[in-house]
């Protein structure tokens, strides 16, 4: 049997939650390390904090899966010091890989906002709230026959085409196209200052919004005619529902349920009470605040989530909607213990390092 790679691991997490399926500004994947490197051990955490840090530099790992990313923007160096590059360079030398399960996880079935809404008992829960609603477009372009593989090809090396765990994904139909040329153009077929029809492909493939430019640079580079035709669209609401909405425990309130995702999540938590009514419950991991009109769009009438700050709580209120809010972390712990669990399962002896909070927040009374 063939040695475990952290490429293995990294396609073993894409899954159970597609990397495709993150929002376009969240850096998930493999952010550090080799993917034919060895997988023999691995750890799981939540943020890499210093303590995680020391804790690998004190007993290597080959890979550490973490859920909150590491770097989130491109770096220019690579340099030693107290900061997230620094830990960077820490892991590098220790020989461990790092990898990221974010927002793609947090969509997922099974992933950190249908773990957050297990633990709190809610029932017959849908998804709310798109991810990366403006990150995802798709391109159509019109090519003849003969040329429409060559333009799909170049299409897909650009970074268009990619569905969850399926590359190169395209739809095709048949069609007419109609061109006169004026008499200065140079057309690949038909002639200038007559109406010409031309049997033509309409070629279609989805693309993250940050491969745009690359998809369309790609098509005007390899398309056959001096001014190819394109469209780009927004894909609203295509990459999955980052909430959760569900029914409560029956006979509880607003309070009482507070109460509740207290107890669950540890520690304490603010309540922002919009009112009695008190039938649909939205949960949010992390920072959900952006959703408050999506919850109310789903009938939310209690939103648990993290990092709300007064006019998201006022706007909330204007809404109907109280908001639970036990922090971001506390939120997103169901998650990532589910996490660690799905790497476990796959992998024996993975290395817990859950447990280490990376809440900067400290509660003092």
């Amino acid at each position: 049997m063939s040695k475990l790679t952290v490429g293995d691991v990294v396609e073993l997490i894409g899954r159970a939650a597609p990397w495709a399926k993150a929002a376009g500004w969240d850096p998930v994947g493999l952010q550090l390390g080799d993917p034919a490197g060895s997988a023999s051990r691995i750890a799981v955490c939540h943020e890499v904090t210093e303590t995680v840090v020391a804790a690998i530099e004190a007993d290597p790992v080959d890979l550490l899966v973490t859920y909150h990313p590491l770097l989130f923007k491109p770096i220019n160096r690579l340099v030693a010091g107290r900061s997230p590059v620094g830990r960077a360079y820490r892991l590098l030398r220790a020989g461990t890989s790092l990898a990221v399960a974010h927002t793609n996880y947090d969509a997922a079935p099974g992933g950190t906002a249908d773990a957050l809404a297990g633990v709190l008992g809610l029932e017959d829960t849908i998804g709310f709230g798109p991810l990366g609603s403006a990150d995802s477009i798709k391109i159509v372009t019109m090519v003849p026959e003969a040329d429409v593989d060559r333009v799909a090809d170049a299409m897909a090396r650009a970074g268009a085409g990619r569905i969850g765990n399926y590359r190169s994904c395209s739809y095709r139909t048949e069609g007419v196209g109609t061109f006169e040329p004026d008499s200065w153009a140079q057309p690949t077929t038909g002639e200038a200052g007559r109406l010409n029809k031309e049997a033509e492909i309409r070629l279609e493939m989805v693309a993250p919004r940050t491969a745009e430019a690359a998809v369309v640079a790609a098509v005007l580079e390899i398309h056959p005619y001096e001014e190819p035709a394109y469209d780009i669209f927004d894909r609203r609401g295509s990459d999955g529902m980052i909430g959760r909405v569900g029914r409560p425990p029956g006979g509880t309130t607003v309070r009482s349920f507070a109460q509740l995702v207290a107890s669950a999540l540890g520690g304490d938590l603010r309540l922002s009470w919009a009112g009695a009514d008190f039938n649909l419950v939205g949960v949010v991991p992390g920072a959900g605040a952006e959703f408050i009109d999506a919850a109310a769009a789903a009938g939310v009438q209690a939103l648990v989530t993290g990092d709300v700050n007064h006019h998201h709580a006022r706007r909330a209120i204007d809404l109907g909607i109280s908001i639970i809010d036990p922090g971001h972390a506390r939120t997103e712990r169901p998650g990532v213990a589910a996490l660690f669990n799905l790497i476990a399962e796959a992998v024996s002896g993975t290395i817990d390092l859950t447990g280490i909070d990376p809440s900067p927040w400290e509660g003092i009374r």
